[in-house]
């Protein structure tokens, strides 16, 4: 599909469900359009090193994988994969008539206040909902698949890929921000040369396990039971990792949000549920997986602020850029 077949299908599109105003929420590679009381996600026709939704087939594929593989975290959210079809000059959802030209994946939609995100910003996440969230996690993991991957080290690339923005940020930011991005793969290199037996060591232990992959505050809803939801299907890779990379991500989260205190109750609770970290060794790996992901935001925000559509979106990501990069360094400089 197309952005100018989005369009008309918000504007005069048939849905299955009632839909008095549909409202898109466009992301980097999905379309998500909220009816009244579910949401529909149709997938971007893009391809990239990472991802690959070139063809209507593969999009039902990875929406179909986006079902299961989060059906592992959730219950009566990912309601299934509908035909998006073109009837008698329309554009309809769920068919049953007309030629079938993409797919689209239904949703319960959940009440967006109790969003972890918008919870922390008002200052509402309570000490008994960080517990029962870690407790979920904790057992998701300890059933979740173990996978032994090829290369323990391939984390090294995935961090050393920042510096391909460097150019970008010093034009953009500072020689200073340049130089930190520089400096931070020179450490990691280092961390991780010096960490390769404990690397292998946690693969053999099975702590490598196929997980969510995007545990953040903006994908976990805090319901009278949290709800988990849009774990990462296009990308096996980015999903089996180790599992105090998984959680790394979420406190890195909270530690942003200026509750490292919620980190650490969150990480106290799931050591417990799941043992995963156990002596100093391993705090430091969990201290370079947040690392990691501050980098991994720094990226992002970096790559958003190359396509802004105006300057105030492109200063807005630079300012993002470096607060993450400044989050990275402050994770690395106790690993020296």
């Amino acid at each position: 599909m197309t952005s100018n077949d989005i369009h008309e299908l918000i504007t005069g599109g048939l849905f299955p469900v009632p839909c008095h105003r549909p409202r898109l929420v466009e992301t980097h590679i999905s379309w998500v359009i909220i009816c009244d009381d579910h949401v529909f996600k149709i997938k971007k026709p893009m391809h990239y090193s990472f991802l690959d939704f070139s063809t209507a087939e593969k999009r039902k594929y990875y929406c179909e994988r986006e079902v299961m593989l989060n059906n592992r975290l959730t219950t009566d959210v990912y309601l299934g994969v509908l035909p998006v079809c073109r009837a008698h000059g329309s554009l309809t959802i769920g068919g049953p008539d007309g030629e079938e030209i993409d797919c689209a994946l239904k949703m319960r939609r959940l009440d967006s206040s109790k969003q972890m995100d918008v919870l922390l910003k008002e200052h509402k996440v309570s000490n008994s909902q960080i517990t029962s969230l870690a407790k979920q996690v904790a057992g998701f993991h300890r059933k979740a698949l173990v996978v032994y991957p090829n290369d323990v080290l391939d984390i090294q690339t995935k961090f050393n890929d920042l510096a391909n923005e460097r150019n970008f940020v010093q034009q953009q930011l500072s020689k200073e921000s340049s130089d930190l991005i520089s400096a931070a793969v020179e450490m990691s290199d280092r961390f991780l040369r010096t960490n390769e037996n404990l690397l292998r060591q946690r693969m053999r232990s099975g702590f490598v396990r196929d997980c969510h992959g995007d545990l953040h505050s903006r994908n976990i809803f805090l319901l009278e039971e949290p709800v988990i939801f849009d774990c990462i299907e296009f990308n096996d890779d980015y999903r089996c990792i180790d599992v105090l990379n998984e959680v790394a991500f979420l406190c890195m989260d909270l530690d942003v949000f200026g509750r490292s205190d919620l980190a650490e109750l969150f990480m106290q609770t799931y050591n417990v549920a799941f043992p995963a970290m156990g002596d100093p060794r391993e705090e430091r790996l969990f201290t370079y997986y947040k690392s990691y992901r501050a980098n991994v935001r720094a990226k992002v925000n970096s790559l958003r602020a190359r396509d802004a559509a105006n300057d105030a979106d492109r200063r807005r990501s630079l300012n993002e850029t470096e607060k993450y990069l400044q989050l990275m360094k402050r994770y690395l400089e106790p690993l020296r």
